[in-house]
């Protein structure tokens, strides 16, 4: 049995409507000249990097700008950026955007700061030192990267989303500017609103930290009591405000509650683990390319309804989070309710609740199971052990 547990986030967290403008101070503190400042076409033409500018440019910060051409990093698109911005040699990284920006910033650093390949790095614990330091200011409330360890890439090879995780990845600043993403369009709202509930209810479902199977050097340990209380806070916070952020997306109360909700969720899941559910959302991007958020949000209630039997306290406190249980059911009643609820909250957002609506086909899913179980820095947090026809039988249910 493990019995210590340890905690880990990024250098330091600044929260606020209107923190950007805070952006030089932080970048002084570093006391760089080169700076390079990573992002998307999206970001662009949502006119979020020029306010980035201008409070740099006021403050006599030149960044090199890089924009990135692919939605998610590959292997190529890393190399593409490595070999552009190495003519600058940037110091530090202001990575704006979601997801595959920050992991983009921080994969970059990595080469420039330790040399390549990429694959050299692939699996846990293999970044042999810091890396330059990333300033992360997302514009989702959803993926967690801002405080992550975790950058995650796709093989050009294989296909496979491939996860690096060390702690050297986690950012020294994480910027939460919830005006950011008063400009987020719903649909996006709602696909990174899921993942970061998922990734707060993985957190809290998962296996105990002192049963988890795995040396005491692992980044994904389990849960612990910080985790829990985290998660639970995040579970409550996106619960509440997430349709809202979607259907009203100027609300500037919901979308600083989501950003919160995606804090909370991200410390949780970032030091407790996420699980089968992003297991699985790797093969099936391999077969059907849709956005993370919307895979995950769809696996979401079938691997509740899997695990239900071996949590069903932690399920049944979901649902009062959730609030929706009068408070006179049983355990089990509660937990079935949280499942339900979470159903009704995909569809509601109108994502996709059948992997026959993504592309997914019944042949493909032997294949699927057999490249997720392997993952074993998310399947053995599972709280139940994911046994193969078990788990291909939860996905032909989803079909």
């Amino acid at each position: 049995m493990r019995n210590v547990w340890t905690f880990t986030s990024a250098g330091s967290i600044v929260f606020g409507n209107g923190s950007l403008q805070r952006l030089p101070g932080i970048v002084e503190r570093f006391k760089v000249t080169r700076v390079a400042v990573v992002t998307d076409k999206g970001i662009i033409q949502a006119g979020l990097l020029q306010p980035l500018l201008t409070v740099l440019e006021q403050a006599d910060i030149q960044p090199a700008v890089y924009q990135q051409e692919t939605t998610e990093p590959s292997v190529a698109s890393v190399s593409a950026c490595f070999t552009e911005l190495k003519k600058s040699s940037p110091e530090l990284f202001i990575a704006l955007g979601g997801g595959s920006s920050i992991d983009l910033a921080k994969m970059t650093s990595l080469l420039l700061s330790h040399g390549g390949p990429l694959s050299d790095y692939y699996g846990e614990n293999r970044v042999p030192g810091a890396i330059r330091p990333v300033i992360a200011i997302p514009t989702t409330a959803g993926t967690g990267a801002d405080v992550s360890p975790v950058a995650v890439v796709t093989d050009d090879e294989t296909k496979l989303k491939i996860g690096i995780s060390d702690q050297n990845l986690r950012p020294a600043v994480s910027l939460l500017d919830p005006e950011l993403t008063l400009k987020l369009p719903p649909y996006l709202t709602a696909c990174t609103g899921m993942d970061a509930l998922s990734q707060a209810i993985e957190a809290y479902f998962a296996k105990d930290h002192r049963y988890i199977e795995a040396g005491d050097n692992v980044i994904y340990q389990g849960g612990n009591p910080l985790s829990d209380q985290l998660a639970e806070k995040a579970i409550e916070l996106i619960g509440r405000n997430l349709q809202l952020a979607v259907h009203q997306g100027s609300h500037l109360e919901a979308r600083a509650n989501m950003m919160l909700g995606n804090l909370f969720s991200a410390l949780a899941f970032t030091n407790s683990g996420t699980s089968l559910i992003h297991a699985l959302a790797y093969p099936i991007y391999e077969n059907s390319e849709r956005p993370h958020g919307e895979i995950i949000a769809l696996l979401l209630p079938y691997v509740m309804q899997y695990n239900a039997s071996v949590c069903t306290e932690k399920f049944a406190r979901i649902a009062e989070l959730l609030r929706v249980t009068t408070g006179g059911e049983t355990a089990g009643q509660k937990a079935e309710q949280a499942i339900s609820a979470v159903f009704q909250l995909v569809a509601d957002l109108g994502l996709p609740t059948k992997l026959s609506e993504i592309g997914i086909e019944h042949d493909h899913i032997p294949g699927i199971v057999a490249k997720a179980l392997p993952l074993e820095r998310l399947v053995r947090l599972n709280p139940r052990t994911a046994v193969a026809k078990e788990v291909e039988e939860v996905l032909y249910q989803a079909l």
